[in-house]
């Protein structure tokens, strides 16, 4: 049996949830100088290593003159290098500054904190069940063309 108070009742907590997260978030990096689209780049670079603005644009799924932007942006503020690319003459790789690589290790560690704070003490069956519902409401999500892929470039305003 279905309730629609109940749902609209989880649906606020969801939606109050994502305001108070990215609100902190914000508020957190902007302390550090990053901007979301910003961090979102470092988070990449950080899994994958020295990498093209083509990939990194392919991972955050923005256009190459947003890449550019976002890229300039963090050279000139002293996260990233552009250096060359040790086979192909014509690229070049977006590398890590010490200070980038430093505040990249925060990021994750931040992260693993924050995951800590939320759920530390909470039964794992309780986590679980957390996990399986979210994983059910992003699948409905899903089947009506809402997701991380449907999403358009971010905006040149994101930098």
């Amino acid at each position: 049996m279905t309730d629609p108070v109940k749902h609209t009742e989880a649906l606020g907590r969801v939606l109050e949830l994502v305001v108070v997260l990215s609100d902190d978030m914000s508020r957190s990096l902007a302390a550090q100088g990053l901007t979301d689209a910003r961090a979102h780049l470092l988070w990449e670079l950080h899994e994958r290593g020295p990498s093209t603005q083509r990939v990194l644009a392919e991972a955050l799924r923005v256009s190459p003159r947003n890449i550019t932007g976002l890229v300039d942006a963090l050279v000139a503020t002293g996260f990233v290098t552009r250096e060359p690319h040790p086979t192909d003459r014509r690229a070049t790789l977006v590398t890590f500054t010490e200070h980038g690589a430093t505040i990249a290790a925060g990021l994750e560690r931040d992260q693993h904190e924050f995951a800590r704070i939320l759920f530390e003490g909470m039964p794992d069956d309780r986590v679980t069940a957390l996990v399986e519902g979210l994983d059910e409401v992003l699948a409905r999500l899903r089947a009506h063309g809402v997701s991380l892929d449907a999403r358009p470039d971010e905006s040149e305003a994101a930098r």
